[in-house]
């Protein structure tokens, strides 16, 4: 190779080097980025939308944030607002409904869609202290300031900071709020009435938690409900409330009979970790813990300065005895009662919201549900909270009559219309099954065995309340299920008048008045008072028969003479079991009977009563349960009776 060549070859080869060299590049440079397809911050465009939707955390006095939601119509001015504070989270409630219109967002399962969709309000949604969004401590139903609460704040502390807050900074208000809410929003909404802000106008609680040990969600009459088991794991368990109630049976009737006793039940799964589960377990009686919390007892004492408008639900599964109560309280003090409205419907708990034409087989002719929203519920909202209110002409108590299937209006409750008096009969319970107003002859009894191995189960089963068995009543519709499917049970007893031959109305709160005794040293009572429909029902025949449940509840027998301080009851001595069952708007048509039915157990909605006394029913061993003979005296000597309001000759009859 000549030397030019070796030169040529040498700087290609060189040439080439440097290229491969420059293609490599440094060896410490840094690896080529591939752009990231997600913005920062990604901007909604939303202009289309007839709503305008904020998020925002509001400060309370001692520095928690409380995460609230607020859907304003599009070019709202001088707008009222309404809040609902609610420990089931409000992103939730909306985020299952995505649209630019407002009225789906709200959605048709919101009491308040009338109001917000075609009135114009402002709907404020909220997390309560503690979840979902909101930070801070959560504490089931957080009593007030004081001896069950040493802290500065409480929920109707954080409602008047919210409201303080909202309406300076809202501008397309008008400065008014109103709060509603159903269930525990219902007791959000009354706790608000306690020292409440000068800006709050109007309160709507429906089906209000008001006394958790009388007759709301915890107990009846001491009573445990056992199902409150699975709502605090729910609700305490988690913030978001993310962890479901595991079962290993299909039937919960197995389910609960195979734990044991509820405390059983609650350490099986876990809850003595859970705060309010060994409060309720630490306090079966009504002592101070409960006392204290009694919402009717707080409020009729310091007075109800807003208008308030009461919503109670005829067959309410959950809360059937709070907002009665607190009506009941305000009259006992001769509080002032002209801006308190009450509003009972034939309803579920909850159905205000949903269809009202029905519920379970029990029809109604017409939707009473959307009447409630429309021509109850909107007018009292404008009238209190409207700029240029328009005249309210919604009637002091505005009661549904059952059987009849017509709304009424009413001064007060209970009552008739013009021209009718109520008179407090008694309904006897009579030998070999009669039931009648005649004070029965002779001296007698009925008898039966309670066996708490075999208790008297509340529904046909299997009963399966995390979904619905085809041809059975859900958990929502349970208090008028057909009571046949226990009737032939030897351990209930069924008192029925002849068919009746005029119309008998009822109006008020019925009365249980049983004279028994058992061999036990403890019991419970269950009293049904019942319509029994003609043996056939020609538009109907499914209908035949039917014996429908108007009023029911229970009885803890060691609390007949107390309900804080509980006592035995003294083996095979009659004794007086009295207390109140939930008040009734009903008429027994013609043909129709009266039933009263009598049994010891309700399961598993109540725990089982051992039967044996022991100081804490929660903490019952299985020895404790034992079978015991109830008698049920029915002569004149000791006749068992139930007190019925009977409504007189009215104007319409």
């Amino acid at each position: 190779m000549s030397k030019s060549t070796r030169w040529l070859a040498a700087a290609f080869l060189s040439a080439a080097a440097g290229s491969l060299l420059l293609r490599a590049g440094p060896a410490h440079a840094a690896p080529a980025e591939l752009a990231n397809d997600t913005p920062a911050a990604f901007v909604p465009k939303v202009e289309t939308f007839d709503y305008v939707k904020r998020e925002v955390m509001i400060p309370m006095r001692d520095g928690v944030q409380l995460k609230t939601v607020i859907l304003i119509p599009k070019g709202a001015k001088r707008a009222p607002m309404l809040l609902s504070r609610t420990p089931y989270g409000a992103t939730e409630r909306i985020s299952k409904n995505t649209s630019a219109h407002l009225s789906a967002v709200i959605g048709d399962s919101d009491v308040a869609d009338d109001a917000v969709v075609n009135g114009g309000y402002i709907r404020v949604l909220q997390d309560i202290r503690g979840k979902h969004g909101s930070e801070g401590d959560y504490v089931m139903t957080r009593p007030l300031r004081g001896p069950l609460n040493p802290t500065a704040v409480d929920h109707a502390t954080d409602t008047y900071d919210t409201i303080d807050w909202l309406v300076k900074n809202t501008p397309e208000s008008n400065g008014k709020v109103g709060i509603l809410g159903i269930s525990y929003d219902g007791f959000t909404s009354l706790m608000a009435l306690v020292h409440p802000h000068p800006a709050l106008r109007a309160a709507v609680p429906i089906n209000a938690m008001v006394d958790g040990w009388r007759g709301d969600d915890w107990f009846h009459n001491g009573a445990f409900r056992q199902d409150s088991l699975t709502y605090i794991q729910e609700q305490e368990a988690t913030r978001g409330s993310d962890i479901g109630w595991w079962t290993d049976h299909y039937d919960d009737y197995d389910t609960w009979l195979a734990a044991g006793s509820a405390g059983d039940m609650a350490r099986l799964h876990g809850l003595d970790q859970l705060g309010f589960a060994n409060k309720i377990m630490q306090h079966p009686a009504y002592d101070e813990f409960w006392q204290d919390q009694a919402l009717d007892q707080i409020l009729a004492k310091q007075g109800v300065t807003v208008p308030v408008m009461l919503v109670h639900s005829l067959w309410d599964q959950e809360d059937i005895y709070g907002n009665i109560a607190l009506y009941k309280a305000l009259q006992a003090q001769r509080a002032d009662m002209s801006q308190v409205f009450l509003v009972m419907g034939p309803w579920y708990h909850h159905q205000e919201r949903l269809d009202g034409g029905h519920v379970g087989a029990i029809e109604f002719g017409s939707d009473t549900a959307a009447y409630f929203r429309l021509h109850l519920l909107r007018p009292f909202l404008d009238h209190f909270l409207k700029d240029d209110a328009p005249p309210l002409q919604v009637a002091p108590v505005t009661a549904f009559e059952t059987g009849t299937n017509h709304w009424l209006s009413l001064p007060t409750w209970p009552a008739c219309p013009t021209g009718c008096t109520i008179e407090h009969k008694k309904l006897y319970l009579q030998p070999a099954g009669g039931l009648g107003f005649a004070t029965p002859a002779g001296s007698g009894f009925e008898s039966y065995v309670s066996d708490p191995a075999k208790p008297v189960p509340y529904l046909p089963r299997p009963i399966h309340i995390g979904g619905q068995v085809p041809g059975q009543s859900s958990w929502q519709t349970w208090l008028v299920s057909d009571q046949r499917d226990v009737a032939s049970r030897t351990d209930v007893l069924s008192f029925s008048t002849a068919p009746l031959k005029e119309p008998l109305t009822l109006s008020g709160e019925p009365i249980a008045n049983l004279i028994a005794s058992t061999t036990g040293t403890d019991g419970d009572f269950v009293v049904k008072l019942i319509d029994v429909y003609p043996d056939e029902v020609g538009r109907d025949p499914s209908m035949g028969g039917y014996q429908l449940m108007i009023s029911t509840d229970i009885l803890r027998g060691r609390y007949r003479e107390s309900f804080s301080m509980p006592k035995a009851i003294p083996a095979d001595k009659s004794q007086v079991f009295r207390f109140a069952l939930p008040t009734v708007n009903h008429v027994f048509l013609p043909g129709h009977r009266i039933m009263v039915q009598v049994q010891s157990t309700l399961f598993p909605i109540y725990d089982r009563n051992p039967q044996t006394y022991v100081e804490n029913i929660f903490f019952a061993k299985p020895g404790d349960y034992k079978k015991a003979t109830i008698k049920i005296f029915d002569g004149a000597k000791e006749a068992s009776f139930v007190e019925l309001p009977v409504a007189g000759l009215t104007a319409r009859q």
